[in-house]
């Protein structure tokens, strides 16, 4: 097909690109093209697979477009290309939507996160787990079904011992969900405070940027002021808001209302309170009603002059400076850790960002818990094997299914059944 379209294209072998020309139906030349033939299994959709590469011009690459459907070509669906490829084998489902995910990116560390996904970290994190979970069903069965050839079945002490490590690791990669949904959707973060602290000063440094009016004048901030930057590569929505304070204006009155109600929509508070000036009550009421609405961080701003602040508040805020920078950087840090505790192990370990592999990690836990469980209550192994198929369902449904012949395989190279 593209030979129909295309001149001076041979397409003589297959992973080399060939100089050719793009005509229109007269003729007349549109484009100089790339084209390059990738055969089969070689191919991102393990099938012949013919790339033609023009220059970025949407009135060419409309028009060789075009040209294809005219000589029988039809568009992809969505996704299809990557459907075809998990069909075909060449990817697994998580691989496939990891694809998803790096179209999806907004910032360089979700970027390089999907990229690892689609390189199979994922499969590779599940992978042990899944053998480990392979070998116990392939133990149980054996003594199930072949009991009159002497294979030994384990005894429940070292059942519990497989099934124990199993249930652990699958629950530690479903917890991982709660720094990688971070990471995928992000997270918002309200500053709030009293009048003349610093907040918009604050939310210009976090952003680097100057997108929120600083003045000496209290109450500058009459309505939101919403920015999103990355902070170690979390997509983080920052909101600024009106200085909270008994108000009598109408119009602040109302701005310190969308304040509260930033403050209960946002994943992470951080209350700015000022080093500089003694505690008032307005700051101790609205630490108090974020800690009793989720998390939250105290930032003490103008660290750079002389503090005046109670000690042990002092002591528990983050120091910062929205003048000179100082402790800005600090914070930064603080506000990931308040939102993902443990994000650095999370980091360390790999992590999944998927609410789908979540969902189905916990219940393959869940199903290993029944399972230790029944085998407390000493039921047959016929029950037990019930759960572990139970838990093996939801991790297939991650990294691909595993066949009757799986196990089988197992059990004779195992057990040497049948010599």
């Amino acid at each position: 097909m593209a030979l129909q379209i295309l001149t001076g294209a041979s397409l003589s072998g297959p992973r080399h690109a060939e100089l050719a020309t793009l005509a229109d139906a007269a003729g007349n030349l549109i484009d100089q093209v790339l084209v390059t033939w990738y055969a089969a299994p070689r191919s991102y959709t393990g099938e012949d697979v013919v790339e033609i590469s023009c220059h970025g011009a949407p009135v060419a690459l409309r028009h060789c477009l075009e040209r294809c459907c005219d000589v029988g070509a039809r568009l992809a669906e969505p996704g299809e290309f990557t459907l075809r490829a998990f069909t075909n084998g060449r990817i697994d489902l998580a691989q496939a939507e990891a694809v998803r995910d790096l179209i999806d990116s907004t910032t360089l560390y979700q970027a390089r996160v999907a990229a690892r996904q689609l390189d199979g970290s994922i499969s590779r994190r599940l992978a042990p787990l899944k053998a480990q979970l392979l070998e116990l069903i392939a133990l149980l069965e054996a003594g199930i079904d072949f009991a009159e050839d002497d294979v030994d079945v384990a005894p429940e002490a070292e059942i519990s011992r497989r099934i124990q490590p199993i249930e652990e690791g699958v629950r530690r990669v479903a917890a991982s969900f709660a720094y990688g949904k971070l990471v995928q959707g992000g997270l918002t973060l309200a500053i709030v405070g009293r009048p003349n602290v610093g907040k918009s000063s604050l939310f210009n440094r976090l952003l680097e940027q100057d997108r929120a009016i600083v003045t000496d004048v209290a109450g500058t901030t009459r309505d939101l002021v919403s920015e999103t930057a990355s902070i170690e590569g979390l997509p983080v929505r920052f909101v600024d808001t009106a200085g909270i304070r008994e108000a009598t204006e109408t119009v602040e009155r109302l701005g310190i209302e969308r304040s509260y109600q930033a403050m209960a929509d946002a994943d992470l508070t951080v209350v700015v309170i000022d080093l500089a000036s003694p505690l008032t009550p307005e700051d101790e009421a609205l630490i108090e009603r974020a800690a009793r609405q989720g998390r939250y961080l105290v930032a003490g701003n103008k660290a750079d002059l002389p503090n005046l602040t109670p000690t042990a508040l002092a002591a528990s805020a983050v120091a910062v400076s929205a003048l000179t920078s100082q402790g800005v950087e600090r914070l930064r840090k603080a506000i990931v850790e308040a939102a993902a505790p443990g994000a650095d192990a999370a980091r360390e370990d790999g992590f999944i960002t998927s609410l789908r592999h979540e969902q189905l990690l916990t219940e393959s836990a869940a199903a290993l818990r029944h399972a230790e469980a029944a085998l407390g209550h000493g039921l047959p192994h016929e029950m037990l094997l019930l759960d572990l198929y139970a838990a093996l369902q939801p991790i297939d449904a991650i990294t691909g299914a595993t066949t009757a012949d799986d196990i089988l395989n197992r059990i004779f190279s195992t057990f040497c059944i049948g010599k």
